[in-house]
């Protein structure tokens, strides 16, 4: 079996992955800013990172997945004014819907989720480790400034010349020593949120929310660091300048998604073309929206049209329908195991798209099996299938993923619903067929859609709007 190898944006290289902890891997993932509803060019990192996370623990290591909450912000205080809200009541707005969109596509939660405002004492204690390490300053006014020409190096992840940047971060401000250098704290001005510091009062800036937090829960040195592709610079590139200026060895592994693209342009607000997960999600089950956001390779752009989508959860209802039947005809649903090829697929640098060829091979087989009679055959392959799915976060036998709801819920839900049928068919073998009808109609109503079939009635949950 080839071993797990990782692309790193900082080296340009696949590697071997090797953590830094035998048995234990560490992750770092740059959350959702909570200043809007999300779209699937959000959601598509949370279902990358997941399929990551799952992996590893597939592989036998213990991991601990940080994904952050940015609830303080320059784009949440413009929005607050925009809704006519506080700025705590908007992100928390936002963050429960973000939570709703991971919950429904299956992604789990992460092992802690800290947000910026519950860690602003972390913050100053980074910053006053980077002013006496002489790598930041504090020019009097309420800001607090790292520069950038003290460092030993920068820029290294997005490989540019600190001479070529433009000095447009701040570059507003006559309190800088060199106008390329950023803001760790920014001085508090007339009705925005602050918080006391030696330097005065005022609120942090972005990047040093997620040095200050990454430092807090995965100390001075972790495996992975995550995030989109338009987050390696500024952002991760100042993330490693104040977290190497301060010390800290930070990430042994930089991985980045790419974007969902229309057009062929990066989806964003200002583009007009976002496409809400909540919007979607009434015209296509959550399942089928993860299947399509994670079937390219992290990655590679995943270029969005609904036609795609369309096509994308027919052919996850192919391979769910072929689960169902193997399950019918071999007495017991399938039990998951991974085929060598799908394996090896995801050790290289998560392939996704090669392990969904495996899929299709074993999908083949087993079609094949059920017309020759093979149940051995079919067997593997449902069980190959099944396995791959799990893996992915798709697995259709998982109710939790249809309802949101926890395990025990879900076992209630379908008792009551599997009481329903047993009622339905009782009345139908007492040739009640309105008493029959009346319970399918209730049903159906309830969002529930039933379908019978030669082994017994199947039920799922059905979408509020026609495709």
């Amino acid at each position: 079996m080839s071993p797990l190898a990782l692309y790193d944006t900082l080296t340009r290289t696949t590697q071997p992955f090797t953590p830094l902890k035998p048995g234990e891997v560490s992750i770092y993932l740059c959350g959702a800013t909570v200043q809007g509803s999300p779209h699937i060019g959000h959601i598509r990192s949370g279902v990358n990172f997941d399929i990551l996370s799952r992996w590893l623990t597939k592989s036998g290591y213990a991991v601990t997945f940080i994904r952050n909450v940015t609830d303080i912000d320059d784009k949440i205080l413009q929005k607050a004014v925009l809704e006519q809200m506080p700025w705590w009541a908007l992100a928390m707005k936002y963050e429960r819907e973000f939570t709703n969109a991971y919950a429904a596509l299956n992604v789990l939660p992460p092992t802690y989720e800290p947000r910026a405002t519950g860690h602003i004492t972390q913050m100053i204690e980074l910053m006053k480790t980077l002013i006496e390490r002489g790598a930041a300053y504090a020019p009097g006014n309420g800001d607090v400034y790292l520069s950038v020409r003290t460092l030993d190096s920068y820029l290294t992840l997005s490989r540019q010349k600190l001479d070529d940047l433009l000095s447009s971060q701040d570059s507003e401000s006559s309190f800088k020593k060199d106008p390329r250098d950023f803001a760790l704290w920014k001085a508090a001005k007339a009705g925005e949120p602050s918080w006391p510091t030696p330097w005065g009062t005022g609120r942090p800036g972005w990047h040093l929310e997620c040095s200050a937090m990454a430092h807090a829960y995965l100390g001075e040195a972790f495996d992975i660091h995550g995030g989109g592709l338009d987050l390696i610079f500024p952002h991760h590139e100042n993330e490693i300048a104040q977290s190497q200026a301060a010390g800290y060895a930070f990430s042994n592994i930089w991985m980045h998604n790419a974007w969902v693209t229309t057009s062929g342009e990066k989806m964003s607000k200002s583009l007009g073309n976002s496409l809400r997960v909540s919007e979607l999600l009434k015209h296509f089950r959550g399942i089928e929206l993860r299947w399509y956001l994670g079937s390219a390779h992290y990655r590679s752009m995943l270029e969005y049209s609904r036609e795609a989508l369309e096509e994308s959860a027919t052919g996850f209802r192919r391979i769910e329908s072929f689960l169902y039947r193997a399950g019918e005809l071999l007495g017991a649903p399938a039990v998951a195991s991974l085929s060598q090829s799908f394996t090896d697929a995801m050790n290289d640098d998560l392939a996704v798209p090669a392990a969904l060829a495996t899929i299709s091979e074993s999908l083949r087989l087993g079609n094949s099996a059920i017309t020759s009679g093979d149940m051995a055959v079919l067997a593997k392959s449902a069980n190959e299938i099944r396995g791959a799915l799990e893996v992915l976060g798709c697995d259709p036998f998982d109710l939790s993923f249809v309802t949101g709801a926890n395990a025990d819920e879900t076992n209630a839900l379908d008792g009551v619903i599997q009481l329903a049928l047993a009622q339905r068919a009782a009345a139908r073998d007492r040739k009640d067929f309105a008493a029959s009808d009346a319970i399918r109609d209730g049903l159906i109503a309830l969002g529930i859609t039933i379908e019978d079939t030669p082994q017994g009635p199947r039920w799922s949950i059905s979408r509020t709007e026609e495709r």
